[in-house]
């Protein structure tokens, strides 16, 4: 079988994971890295063992590479994104697809006047833990999905992060870091959204870094922190989302709750691959924990690049695509312009709702 060979830019802290997984794929290598800083590139090449680390330039020429892992910050994705596409490679990005709206569309374009795929993290919703919460709604063991819950609470990135400045930026928050692993969860398990309604603020317009090494700076906030709001999917379930970077005391909510005319499900962090995942029928007084069934439970970050290089090679359709991160994009940006004008945002976008995956793909090494 032909192999995939890929390259990475960007070279930072969610650098590793991507390189140390990658070699765990049967069809794809990995054989160049690229950073602006090229003694960050040499570090991770001398590492993770890849056979050549060089200028984005460089990499962007190499004929041999046929997909790009674009792990730049978000503030930039879509530039380079648009660059790679330019250089005639497919491309697979971290999350968010882009900024804004306007941006991501025009990769998609790109992408489609090139004739080249495009991918976007999140791909946990890949794991064991999303994968069974599906299993058990396709095989009708909660009825009818009628609702979901969602909660992604915390006291903000000042407070551990050695870098959180550009959290509190715009394209940041709460709902951009957080919110494409809940939102593209929901979607895998519900399908695509209809309509959104958001009410969103920034609560602390300053904050004081409390981590190393920049303890004691100061932070001035462009995004909104606190972020809660109604989804209406167009299955007709019902879903709220609340996502927040102002709780101080933490949060004993669940991460995902999905409420069937049967049953009631917990889903496991979609930020996680695993479980538990947890089932109560409408006639039991307590709550089961139920096996994960593809046993994909660590944290395989990359797979999601990994299913896309199998479709180049095979012509099928991969599941973490750029329908759905755009999708996800337009509904990050559905929950803020909905608050600001006060008025239901109508999804103009929609995607199909990813196929089931299990571990026993021919990908895996």
């Amino acid at each position: 079988m032909r192999t995939i060979k890929i390259g990475i830019i960007g070279c930072g802290y969610i650098s590793s994971i991507y390189m140390e997984n990658i070699p765990a794929y049967n069809h794809i290598s990995l054989i160049a890295c690229a950073d602006l800083d090229l003694e960050r590139a040499r570090a991770q090449a001398e590492q993770y063992g890849i056979p050549k680390a060089c200028t984005v330039q460089e990499l962007l020429s190499d004929p041999e590479i046929d997909l790009v892992i674009n792990l730049t910050i978000p503030q930039v994705h879509a530039e380079v994104s648009l660059q790679i596409l330019e250089a005639g490679k497919h491309v697979y990005v971290e999350k968010p697809l882009a900024i804004s709206l306007q941006e991501a569309r025009q990769v998609l374009d790109k992408a489609q006047e090139k004739r080249l795929l495009v991918g976007g993290a999140p791909d946990t919703f890949l794991g064991a833990g999303i994968q069974t919460a599906l299993h058990l709604i396709e095989s009708g063991e909660i009825g009818v999905p009628i609702g979901a819950s969602a909660f992604v609470i915390g006291r903000g990135h000042e407070h551990w992060h050695p870098n959180p400045a550009f959290y509190y930026e715009k394209g940041g928050g709460p709902l951009f870091d957080m919110g494409p692993y809940y939102l593209t969860a929901l979607i895998a398990l519900l399908g695509p959204i209809q309509r959104i309604a958001g009410s969103a603020r920034i609560s602390y317009p300053e904050r004081t870094i409390l981590s190393e090494p920049n303890a004691g700076q100061k932070i001035t906030v462009s995004t909104e922190t606190h972020i809660a709001g109604t989804i209406d999917f167009a299955s007709g379930a019902m879903g709220t989302l609340t996502a927040s970077f102002d709780a101080f005391g933490g949060s004993t909510l669940p991460p995902i709750e999905i409420y069937g005319s049967e049953g009631t499900l917990l889903v496991p962090d979609p930020n996680n691959f695993g479980g538990p995942v947890r089932l109560r029928k409408k006639d039991e007084k307590n709550f089961t924990d139920i096996p994960l069934i593809s046993g994909f439970q660590e944290n395989g970050r990359g797979i999601g690049a990994a299913d896309m290089a199998y479709s180049i090679l095979n012509g099928k359709s991969h599941r973490a695509n750029g329908q759905l991160a755009y999708h996800v994009l337009e509904g990050m940006h559905g929950f803020l312009t909905s608050s600001r004008d006060g008025v239901y945002h109508h999804m103009e976008s929609t995607c199909s709702k990813p196929e089931a995956f299990v571990r026993n793909e021919q990908i895996f090494s």
